[in-house]
């Protein structure tokens, strides 16, 4: 800034500060160059785990078609990832190891659920409808955010209308309820263990993501309005 507004009164230096602001748009142009392969390696990486869990979840649907709540699952996991992909650059994220840590083992735990047929909790029907419930749930989160979502910790800009008036986190309210649905009609002590890890998972992600956005004096005062993160009373 110094050396381009010292130019006018110095003719002799003028042609340094011209070369100079000339080789400013390169220098950040190559500098973006390894974020924007980062993001095409994250998104097509993501594409393709996503699309090989679709297709054995698949081929294990087709052999029991009664198994809608395996379908749904399908469903809701392109709605997480697949929606994802097509998420806006953020303004900063969280790259510290606890948050990619949560953020890509909370992301893509279902790479590690049991697809075959478990105990059956609850009747089909029960399970389905509660993946529904969620799902249609995480629609009205992400048609409020629209393209201010992804999977690490970012600041996307601060989002108060929909059902981010109702709590502080509705997208992982809406996963919560869709596990659950398909948790209770496939139980087994693997799954268990997978869910579990994965609602811990959700749960750091959601402070690493407060932290961050703690910040930003928009989502202070949306914080202050909005008490509950997920359940009201609990969390």
């Amino acid at each position: 800034m110094n050396g381009i507004s010292g130019a006018p009164a110095a003719h002799a230096i003028a042609p340094t500060a011209t070369i100079g602001l000339a080789e400013a748009p390169e220098r950040i142009r190559v500098s973006r160059v390894p974020n924007v392969l980062l993001e095409l390696v994250a998104r097509g990486s993501s594409a393709f785990l996503l699309g090989t869990f679709a297709w054995f979840a698949i081929v294990h649907w087709r052999a029991d078609p009664a198994r809608i709540t395996l379908l749904l699952l399908v469903v809701a996991e392109c709605l997480t990832v697949g929606l994802a992909l097509f998420a806006r650059v953020p303004v900063r994220r969280d790259w510290t190891p606890i948050a990619f840590v949560c953020a890509i083992c909370g992301t893509y735990y279902f790479l590690a659920i049991r697809l075959t047929p478990g105990v059956r909790l609850v009747p089909e029907t029960v399970g389905a409808t509660l993946q529904v419930i969620g799902i249609g749930w995480q629609l009205a989160a992400k048609a409020t955010l629209r393209a201010s979502f992804g999977i690490l910790p970012a600041n996307r800009g601060v989002v108060s209308g929909g059902p981010y008036r109702l709590m502080r986190h509705p997208m992982y309210f809406g996963y919560f309820v869709t596990d659950l649905g398909f948790l209770l009609t496939s139980f087994g002590l693997w799954n268990l263990v997978v869910y579990g890890v994965q609602f811990a998972l959700q749960a750091g992600r959601i402070v690493r993501e407060e932290r961050l956005l703690a910040a930003d004096p928009n989502y202070r005062a949306y914080k202050a309005r909005v008490k509950f993160r997920v359940l009201p009373g609990l969390f």
